[in-house]
């Protein structure tokens, strides 16, 4: 609470020292600048309901399409990097970690995450998504802190908003192809939109291709290491019979190929090696499908019904995994898994008068899971020599989730708004698999309470700051059937943060800031090594103890003159483990570091855009941009000593040139080609598989350099 009371006091500061400042009025609301846009009120829906960015009493980065389209960023993951708070690693396609104030890490993907990602509104329960392709994306919104008033379990880190684009009464094409090197990585994507009968019925239709040979190579079965392949399709109908009704319908497909867990095998953590020492590909393949609904209804009297439904399909196919990470047949897995999610929800958005307002609703989803699998793995035992295990594994994982919210919002004037909402989640797990025809079982039931309060105060037309506290939950889970029943269940984990922000906007300025604090209970985060059913060990996630987590956001955007425009994004933050005991009494293991898995203490990005008129409606824009993240700690089970990867910066640049509505740029990524970790893990964990021990890592990305081309009209 200290550390509560210290954020609000500074935040209450700075907002009396900028309020002191000269201001000048506007008859409108100022406007708040995202990422890629010029001065224009930018319309977010953080709270479920139309809000601009500089009212919404939230920490909050909108990254728009075409930020998107100009940065050449083409997954969330990639464009995490804009946004002050948000981390996330990958060590393979179908993997993916993801934070927010280092809140909510994902080490697996078997684990709910902790952050909450959000296709138009539907919940996504796999991190995996955010490898996939960006497809006709309008914005992107993240949302820091707890989230769960609004959206529900596994937001208590934040949520990740990707609103696609809709169609309407206009016809709209665009088109965007790049193509870089040394790697082949090239893309393409188009979108087509326009009324099939004006004011009633409207389609578009997107689709994108891209691929890559990636920078890694394999020295034992030679060619690419770590190729990835990419399709999207998706179609979005909208129907509008008339004033006060519309109804939605989007359908998408995506087809993913790639790779999982591509280690080299190094000597240590400046090791920046790229040769991969694998008898497999260890190829991958996903196919996600699915269709949604959004029914929304003005009731007369200020009220507004909203419905969605929607069901996600999700197969996944490893045809012949590499178990041990290295040349030999020590372990290898032939796996398919499929995931199916369906979602309702109805909310009601209501207007009682000018000071008071509610939203109201209720929640259901259904997860399924099954998964197959047969491990087989050859040893030399002392006595009887090679030895071949089989191991067939099943495993179907059911989850329901019913929830009701409700969020009451109270202007008692034009100065002040007072937001109060409240969530109850009622969630069953069941877990039933089989481990060579032997059958195993396991449930879990929770029921949460997630309350939200936050206070606002609008000093001027351009300056606002608020308060927040909010508790946010994640659910638990099952470790693999071929688990030790002592661990076979894990807890769910929580939060509770205390925020304090300021928000600053005239046109040529935007500042905004803020200061957090979260107390983690039950961290679900660090893994381990137990004996498996059937032979072998497994891997197993485990609730670790408690975590804090405080530090500062801040964003900016300066336009100096009208043709150049700088922006910036900081993150400083304290996340550490504060109690370990619930770890140290399941495994008989220390912890070396008191620091989160892969959790920078900082993370930076600068970027700066100048534009230079040619004539006519042509110009041209000079772009560079730095983005930069602190020294983290490495996934390690060794008690004694932490293995810590470097800090690092990118450099960025690109010169495009405009005309009409045609772009073309040449760009060069990483331009100093600066080696780096994305993922690492130390030789403890294969030691105590019984593996040859070695250290584990995956360099990111070097240069990249090309030329992409656009076109919108």
């Amino acid at each position: 609470m200290t550390k509560f009371r210290f954020a609000i006091a500074s935040s209450l500061a700075l907002a009396t020292m900028l309020a002191a400042a000269p201001v000048h009025a506007q008859d409108t609301p100022a406007a708040a600048t995202a990422e890629g846009e010029d001065d224009g009120i930018i319309v977010v829906t953080a709270r479920k309901r139309d809000e601009t960015l500089s009212d919404v009493p939230i920490a909050v980065t909108a990254i728009t399409g075409d930020t998107l389209v100009s940065r050449g960023f083409n997954s969330v993951r990639e464009a995490a990097v804009l946004s002050p708070g948000l981390n996330i690693n990958s060590d393979g396609t179908g993997r993916a970690f993801v934070s927010i104030r280092g809140v909510g890490v994902t080490l697996v993907q078997s684990v709910q995450p902790g952050v909450g990602l959000f296709i138009d509104g539907i919940y996504q329960p796999n991190t995996a998504y955010l490898n996939n392709p960006l497809n006709d994306v309008e914005r992107i919104e993240v949302l820091r802190g707890p989230q769960g008033t609004l959206y529900g379990k596994n937001t208590m880190g934040g949520a990740i908003n990707v609103i696609t684009r809709q169609p309407g009464n206009d016809f709209e094409a665009r088109a965007n192809a790049s193509y870089a090197g040394p790697d082949n990585s090239w893309m393409v994507a188009g979108s087509v939109s326009g009324p099939i009968v004006t004011d009633k019925v409207a389609l578009r239709v997107a689709a994108s291709h891209r691929q890559q040979d990636g920078f890694l190579t394999n020295t034992v079965i030679g060619g690419d290491a770590n190729p990835l392949n990419t399709d999207s399709i998706n179609a979005t109908l909208r129907v509008t019979p008339s004033d006060g009704f519309a109804l939605t319908i989007k359908g998408y497909y995506d087809s993913v190929d790639g790779v999982n867990v591509p280690y080299s095998r190094v000597s240590g953590p400046t090791d920046y090696r790229r040769d991969v020492q694998f008898n497999t590909l260890n190829e991958v393949r996903f196919k996600y499908r699915g269709v949604n609904a959004r029914a929304e209804a003005d009731l007369g009297g200020g009220s507004r019904l909203s419905v969605i439904g929607a069901y996600d399909m999700r197969n996944g196919f490893t045809p012949d995994g590499e178990g041990d990470f290295g040349p030999t047949d020590t372990v290898r897995t032939i796996a398919r898994d499929s995931l199916r999610t369906l979602t309702l929800e109805s909310r009601l958005d209501s207007e009682w008068s000018d000071q008071f307002s509610t939203l109201f609703g209720v929640f259901y989803s259904n997860e399924m899971v099954r998964a197959r699998g047969q491990d087989t793995i050859n040893i030399v035992h002392p006595v009887l020599g090679p030895i071949s295990i089989v191991r067939n594994t099943a495993a179907k994982n059911v989850g329901d989730t019913y929830a009701a919210f409700g969020t009451v919002f109270w202007k008692p004037n034009l100065d002040w708004e007072v937001a109060l909402g409240l969530r109850y989640d009622h969630e069953d797990r069941t877990s039933r698999g089989s481990v060579n025809g032997g059958l195993t079982s396991a449930k879990l039931s929770s029921d949460e309470w997630q309350p939200k309060l936050s206070i606002t105060r609008k000093w001027t037309p351009d300056l606002m700051t608020y308060v927040s506290v909010a508790r946010g939950y994640r659910g638990g889970g099952f470790n693999a059937p071929t688990a030790p029943a002592a661990v076979r269940v894990y807890n769910g984990d929580s939060a509770w943060t205390y925020e304090g922000g300021v928000k600053y906007a005239t046109p040529g300025l935007s500042l905004s800031g803020s200061i957090f604090y979260s107390d983690y209970k039950d961290y679900i985060g660090l893994n381990s090594i137990a004996p498996a059913v059937g032979g072998g060990l497994v891997t197993v996630d485990l609730n670790t103890g408690d975590v804090e987590s405080y530090g500062v956001e801040l964003e900016a955007m300066v336009r100096p003159v009208q043709a150049w425009t700088l922006r910036g994004a900081f993150t400083w933050m304290h996340a550490r483990i504060t109690d370990d005991s619930a770890y140290r009494t399941v495994t008989g293991r220390t912890l070396s570091s008191d620091r989160l898995t892969f959790q920078p203490d900082w993370t930076a990005s600068f970027s700066s855009d100048y534009r230079i008129e040619t004539g006519g409606d042509s110009d041209v824009t000079l772009s560079a941009g730095l983005v930069g993240k602190g020294k983290r700690l490495a996934a390690t089970l060794n008690p004694t000593t932490p293995t810590f990867l470097d800090s690092y910066w990118l450099t960025n640049a690109s010169i495009a040139y405009r005309t009409g509505p045609v772009e073309v740029a040449l760009f060069a990524n990483n331009i100093f080609n600066t080696e780096y970790f994305e993922s690492y893990i130390e030789k403890t964990t294969l030691a105590l598989a019984g593996l040859p021990a070695s250290d584990l890592g995956i360099t990111g990305d070097r240069r990249r350099y090309g030329v992409r081309a656009s076109l919108k009209f």
